[in-house]
């Protein structure tokens, strides 16, 4: 078995609304904002020399709308390089962060090699064999630990595009003990999601707008702590329930039209405990690498120093020191496998062409950004939000300013970059309103995870679902509920920490 290829979803058997591809969505919100600019007022903000803007400073400037055709499609192109100027030059969310979708893209194709390379040597199929055999019966408690785990990942390092390295191991598991790919899928999404949303000590979400907000990352600690963990269990009971519900009746499923098919491509093997009981020592020793790759990664990307542990030392990792690590467990696991050099060249290759769909998601997830910071329309929105929330009771601002985040997460997708961009401005109104700044934090936070649960602009969401082989449609068919309960639960909490306060 190779690892999961995406595809663009499949025309179901079923009659009924049918969403076109993530590639078409995408390509139409692209063309929607570049529309956008030549309707939208440009306009921007005074910036510190750290990139943040200055409240109070927003000024319309000369329009400068896109080219409907020509920048729609050059702008897919340029997210992935990190061009956003007409010169050529290179910003995102002019926070100094480099704005290019390339080193994620880059990530995406090597994890996909990795894999290849594993799946080659049997070992994941084995190890698959054995966790089915030793949960049989108990195959429902793999989610809510899975979910546990993902969810302690977004919660303290803001766990999202790394997740995309997992989801073929998840969602193999998961159709080996009966379910579908939605419930991997899920199980992913809305455990890294609602750790995100309840951001605890999350250096990139938390940590930023903290200290925008002028208030330190233990402050509104209790609420969100709450908000993770009354978050984490509905939504590991949403899953369960629609687990337990497709497992009585795979009629039921949400993708059942294409489900043999699907299942097919994610099957391990068609004699599971025949695997489990023939596992080598040789496969022992790869399936070793395989989860070292992982722990590796993680203490690579964990800023320890900031979390205040000295013990564990802190590199500072991303993009390009996970991929070269993952291409080092690669080549490993390939000699651990003792894979001619054929093998493994071939293997490598076909597993990263299997998420070569993946990838050009992601760069086309980017190009909406592209479009909005080309137009300087991005400040002019903001500059709107810090409008609507002037003059309002506590109750009302908090809950106003969450609904404001939801929108500019949609525009923004990244934690860091929106916090960047919009703590400088929103935090100072609070206290017009008698709220704590760190609640605004809150508000922010909680607006940016809910809409990165579904946010097509997400190359999380929208990976994760070409990985799965689950249509977009089908993903808010299945979330949309639970949005509304997450959402209802993050007023609630934020409302009486207002009152309380």
């Amino acid at each position: 078995m190779t690892a999961a290829a995406p595809a663009v979803e499949a025309e179901p058997a079923r009659r009924g609304i049918h969403l076109p591809s993530a590639y078409t969505i995408l390509f139409i919100l692209i063309v929607a904002v570049a529309i956008a600019t030549w309707i939208i007022p440009a306009g921007r903000y005074d910036y510190n020399d750290d990139g943040t803007p200055i409240p109070g400073t927003y000024h319309g400037v000369e329009q400068s709308p896109a080219r409907i055709i020509a920048d729609s499609l050059t702008a897919p192109i340029n997210g992935l390089y990190g061009i956003t100027g007409a010169d050529g030059s290179i910003s995102y969310y002019n926070s100094g962060e480099l704005f290019g979708a390339i080193d994620v893209a880059l990530f995406i194709l090597v994890i996909g090699g990795f894999l290849g390379v594993t799946m080659q040597a049997g070992a994941i199929q084995a190890g698959i064999g054995r966790v089915v055999e030793s949960l049989r019966g108990r195959e429902r408690l793999m989610i809510p630990i899975l979910m546990a785990l993902f969810a302690l990942g977004g919660t303290t390092f803001g766990m999202a595009e790394e997740s995309l390295a997992f989801y073929v191991l998840v969602i193999t598991v998961m159709v080996a003990a009966g379910y579908d790919s939605l419930t991997g899928a899920a199980i992913l999404l809305l455990g890294c999601g609602i750790g995100v949303l309840g951001s605890t000590i999350n250096p990139f979400a938390t940590g930023i707008a903290s200290g925008f907000a002028g208030t330190g990352i233990d402050e509104g600690l209790i609420g969100r702590l709450v908000i993770l963990v009354i978050g984490w269990a509905v939504g590991v009971w949403w899953v369960m329930r629609y687990a337990a519900r497709i497992k009585v009746d795979p009629a039921r499923s949400l993708i059942a039209a294409d489900r043999a098919e699907i299942d097919a491509h994610f099957s391990a093997t068609s004699d599971v405990d025949g695997q489990a009981a023939g596992m080598t020592g040789r496969q022992k020793i790869v399936l070793g690498l395989f989860f070292l790759a992982f722990v590796v990664m993680i203490i690579g990307v964990v800023p320890w120093a900031d979390l205040g542990i000295q013990r564990i030392p802190t590199h500072y990792w991303w993009f390009p020191e996970m991929t070269a690590s993952f291409l080092l467990f690669a080549i490993l696991i390939g000699f651990a496998a003792r894979s001619s050099e054929t093998n493994f060249v071939e293997s490598f290759v076909n597993g990263a062409r299997d998420l070569l769909g993946v990838a050009l998601i992601i760069g086309i997830a980017r190009g909406v950004t592209v479009i909005m910071t080309n137009g300087q329309i991005t400040d002019t929105i903001l500059n709107s939000a810090e409008q609507a929330v002037s003059g309002l009771g506590g109750v009302a601002f908090i809950n106003l300013m969450f609904g404001l985040f939801l929108p500019l997460s949609f525009l923004i997708p990244s934690s860091s970059g929106l916090a960047t961009v919009a703590m400088p401005i929103m935090a100072p109104l609070a206290s017009f309103a008698n709220v704590p700044p760190e609640l605004v934090v809150t508000a922010y936070q909680t607006g940016n995870g809910l809409v990165n649960l579904v946010t097509p602009t997400s190359a999380v969401v929208m990976g994760g679902l070409a990985i799965a082989r689950v249509g977009y449609g089908t993903w808010i068919k299945f979330v949309w509920p639970l949005l509304v309960i997450l959402a209802i639960l993050c007023m609630a909490v934020m409302s009486i920490a207002v009152l309380l306060g």
